[in-house]
């Protein structure tokens, strides 16, 4: 495993990079609105592990230990992490056979990726992903700020973030905001060639099986979807073995 820090536009990002062998695909991990780099746990390892595969995570701007953000996040913060950064860092860490597996905002980054990227992934594994704005979200995301104005939700993200209040707020803020209320990645589905695995779990507090649908209806190459019973946001937190054994399966079927 090789502990890296990357600068990508002038900002420090924290990186893992354990290479694949020659000619063999890697595994980039991007995280969700809240995660980091660490909050993957073992995960990234586990599935590597499975595959045989190695992998790639690190902390997007404001983020675990990366680099704070110099200006504050508007409507197209999703797109220039997709666009912008994202390619920036497959590059640097040599990466040539991606694949993406991206949770909430990560998965929507991957799609993104996908549909625009001069050089797309070999395939894509989304879970959570969001590809417009829909109540269920804006209902999570107010849920997810009265639990942090009544417990301790702030100083347990502040273990894993420099900057913990600083994401929190620039996170609900953005989403919540009147002009983020039309968002929508749906229109860009049809650009996408990858295969893609599609995960979610049925009670995920911040998003209905409407994104998955669209992903099934709309893309431009093979889809897959896995929809698991009482798992919420987080499928490879909630249920790893379930969620391994189907990207392992989706993984393995990929053309050499």
């Amino acid at each position: 495993m090789q502990a890296l820090t990357i600068e990508v536009e002038g900002a420090a990002l924290e990186t893992v990079h354990v290479p694949s062998l020659p000619g063999a695909p890697t595994l980039v991990f991007l995280h969700e609105a809240l995660g980091s780099l660490a909050l993957w746990r073992d995960y990234p390892a586990r599935l590597a592990a499975a595959t045989g595969l190695g992998w790639a995570a690190y902390s997007r701007q404001g983020h675990g230990r990366s680099a704070a953000p110099q200006t504050p996040r508007d409507t197209a913060y999703l797109d220039r992490e997709a666009i912008d950064v994202l390619p920036v860092v497959i590059e640097r860490l040599g990466i040539e056979r991606p694949i993406l597996y991206g949770h909430s905002d990560g998965a929507t980054i991957a799609l993104i990726h996908a549909a625009g990227a001069d050089r797309p992934p070999t395939a894509v594994i989304v879970e959570a992903p969001h590809c417009f704005v829909e109540q269920a979200s804006l209902d999570g995301i107010r849920a997810t700020m009265a639990r942090a104005a009544n417990t301790d939700l702030l100083a347990r993200l502040g273990k894993y973030h420099d900057g913990a209040g600083a994401l929190f707020a620039a996170w609900h803020s953005i989403w919540l905001s009147p002009e983020f209320r039309d968002w929508n990645i749906v229109h860009r589905l049809p650009a996408i060639v990858a295969p893609i695995l599609a995960i979610q779990g049925r009670e995920d507090a911040y998003g209905s099986l409407a994104h998955i649908d669209a992903i099934a209806a709309a893309s431009g190459g093979p889809v897959e979807t896995l929809i698991l019973d009482g798992i919420g946001h987080s499928p490879h937190d909630e249920a790893p073995d379930a969620v391994i054994a189907a990207a392992s399966r989706f993984i393995k079927a990929l053309e050499p």
